[in-house]
């Protein structure tokens, strides 16, 4: 999230989807989210918990997770709890009142912070960029001038999937782009992270930015290596919350 807020109640809505819709067991759920202070100070994280404290296993808004046990998933929360720093802002407990088989897990939406230096030294740097198909991601939070901080953090991971730019800031959004390197990715104010048609393909190589979703030269360029960058900046005047999924 860059420094230039707007359309508060969309974004949070968008970072709710991203992390949490089917479990966050999807093709490039969001698994970490750089806030701005500005968005802190504006209620987003507030916004964000109150978005997933309505899911429910009444509606399948949350459910199972195939792929990690809730064992898994609670030791990694454990992990990252043992950072300096670091806490819980929601979530962080297993499901109740349920019959999900032990093979699977079971688990609360969570977002556990962790503080931009601390998740940048070397000890710490792994177990913050370990991505768990799951309802689960981290959070951290940036200045203005630490710009270069969150680029350190993009370019060290080691899969450079689908990014988004939640900025309409044309500067800040040059510099993001032009210091990463990412596959398909959004940018503007309804930046996402997911949501891609059928015709999203994957570029040869082994290049993330060899990507495209949906346009004519998405499906006429499909073997090049070219970079796909969607803009998405408006919210229409009389958007309403839809109901989470």
């Amino acid at each position: 999230l860059g420094p230039d807020v707007s359309n508060v109640d969309y974004v949070a809505w968008q970072c709710d989807q991203d992390a949490y819709a089917s479990q966050g067991q999807k093709c490039s759920a969001q698994s970490i989210l750089f806030v701005h202070e500005n968005w802190e100070k504006a209620g987003i994280l507030d916004k964000i918990k109150s978005n997933a404290s309505k899911r429910t296993l009444d509606d399948l808004t949350i459910g199972p997770v195939l792929t990690h046990t809730t064992e898994d998933i609670m030791v990694h929360i454990h992990k990252l709890l043992k950072i300096p720093g670091a806490s819980i802002l929601f979530g962080g407990d297993e499901l109740h009142d349920h019959n999900i088989p032990s093979v699977y897990g079971a688990v609360q939406p969570t977002a556990v912070f962790v503080p931009l230096k601390e998740m940048l030294k070397e000890e710490h740097f792994e177990t913050c960029v370990t991505e768990l198909f799951a309802p689960f991601q981290v959070v951290t939070s940036y200045e203005d001038g630490e710009d270069d901080l969150v680029i350190e953090a993009c370019e060290r991971m080691s899969h450079h999937l689908t990014a988004a730019v939640v900025s309409n800031d044309v500067q800040f959004q040059n510099k993001i782009l032009s210091n990463t390197v990412n596959g398909t990715t959004y940018a503007g104010v309804r930046a996402r992270t997911t949501g891609a048609p059928q015709n999203h393909w994957f570029g040869p190589m082994g290049d993330p930015r060899g990507a495209g979703i949906g346009t004519p030269e998405a499906i006429q360029l499909v073997w090049s290596g070219h970079r796909e960058i969607i803009f998405d900046t408006l919210v229409p005047d009389d958007w309403t919350q839809p109901k989470a999924t």
